[in-house]
């Protein structure tokens, strides 16, 4: 059965990849998106016209960094799969395999109009494990991944100084956790000259960790380096230097700090989450004005919440809080949308209503970031999937 061409007529349209429309027209064709505009657009004959007037129109959010269906809400010890702390390199575990589509935080996500999200194991351990992105909605993982992997989570700071101190194996202090992951990457070296200098026709032992870490080496996915205090960062950046590899800062408490370095050198910042207590010494800092200070020094910024950390529906208010305290409105409906999907490198399906992208966005009933808004349809691939109790 082919599916109905839909003209959504009369709202206010933030399509991201361009100016703030009023009065527009969002035409879906076949699951993607056919054409948007202003009021004269043309509106193919026999279009279904949805008539949207004084509602918002806005692409579906974007988390990249979530522990979504793998740290499960009101599941506890049953539903926990983020970390894998059973040895400091486990590079070769996926979050994918440990995503449950029947979590509770899905349908906060879309009825908050997080329509996508990339999904990280844990900060356990110095490697963590393979990251993936895909969409809030679907029967399962497989069918709802859109990239896989789409990265490789590592961590630096406190969390495996303490995991492996606390067990009496290394690493046990910074230095420790750097030399961890210096040691895998040599390895991964290791085992790549092994594999070109191998006789045509002659296996080698396969190795899944060398695989992994071989594809960051490649520049094939990107390092999800999981980092809070400046001085963490700095070793972020000197590791990756070191080894040319793709690097994503997540978290980023304090680059504000290096704002000028993180900048010059093109790397994007994940920052958050935001709405937190200070709770350990390397979030002394953490402060709702970082995003802008950032943004304002160059930096290409996203904001995460961190499921469940932040909850996933309290994603847009972290960014409508971001703006109160310097942050560009536009610079933070970028780090909702277009950005986090370009570093999950998904942005030729998501992240803006651009024609030919998935159909994926959400009907709000005003401004999304004013506080009193809220998602009243939501659409993934062009299907209805929410409607809020109150909506028409």
């Amino acid at each position: 059965m082919t599916e109905p061409t839909i003209a959504f007529t009369g709202a206010t349209i933030l399509p991201i990849d361009g100016d703030r429309i009023d009065d527009g027209v969002v035409i879906i064709e076949g699951g993607r998106i056919a054409a948007v505009g202003g009021s004269g657009t043309p509106i193919p004959a026999g279009a279904e016209i949805r008539d949207v007037s004084g509602k918002w129109i806005v692409p579906g959010l974007v988390d990249a960094h979530v522990h979504l269906g793998t740290s499960e809400e009101g599941e506890g010890w049953a539903g926990n799969d983020t970390n894998e702390m059973t040895e400091p390199v486990t590079a070769h575990v996926r979050a994918l395999d440990a995503i449950n589509p029947a979590d509770l935080g899905f349908g906060d996500a879309v009825a908050s109009g997080v329509l996508a999200v990339n999904v990280n194991p844990g900060s356990g351990n110095p490697i963590g494990g393979q990251t993936v992105a895909i969409k809030t909605v679907g029967r399962t993982v497989d069918e709802m991944a859109m990239r896989t992997p789409s990265g490789l989570k590592s961590a630096l700071g406190e969390n495996p100084k303490r995991v492996y101190g606390e067990q009496k194996k290394t690493p046990s202090t910074r230095l420790g956790t750097a030399a961890v992951i210096r040691g895998a990457f040599v390895d991964a070296q290791n085992y790549q000259a092994k594999l070109a200098a191998a006789e045509p026709g002659k296996p080698v032992d396969r190795d899944l960790k060398l695989e992994a870490l071989s594809r960051v080496l490649n520049r094939e996915i990107p390092w999800r380096q999981h980092c809070h205090r400046a001085d963490d960062i700095a070793t972020a950046m000197r590791i990756a230097e070191e080894f040319g590899y793709e690097l994503v800062l997540d978290h980023g408490t304090e680059a504000h700090l290096l704002a000028d370095i993180i900048a010059e050198k093109g790397i994007p910042v994940i920052i958050g989450p935001l709405m937190v207590s200070r709770t350990k010494v390397e979030v002394r800092n953490r402060s709702i004005a970082n995003p802008g200070k950032l943004a304002a020094a160059g930096v290409t910024i996203a904001i995460t919440t961190d499921h469940p950390v932040v909850p996933i529906g309290n994603l847009i208010h972290q960014a409508a809080l971001a703006v109160k305290e310097g942050l560009d409105r536009d610079e933070a409906m970028r780090a909702l949308t277009i950005t986090p999907a370009t570093i999950m490198g998904v942005a030729d399906r998501i992240g803006s209503l651009t024609p030919g992208k998935d159909a994926d966005f959400c009907v709000w009933s005003g401004d999304p970031l004013d506080l009193y808004s809220r998602v009243e349809v939501a659409y993934v691939e062009g299907a209805e999937v929410y409607r809020h109790e109150s909506a028409a």
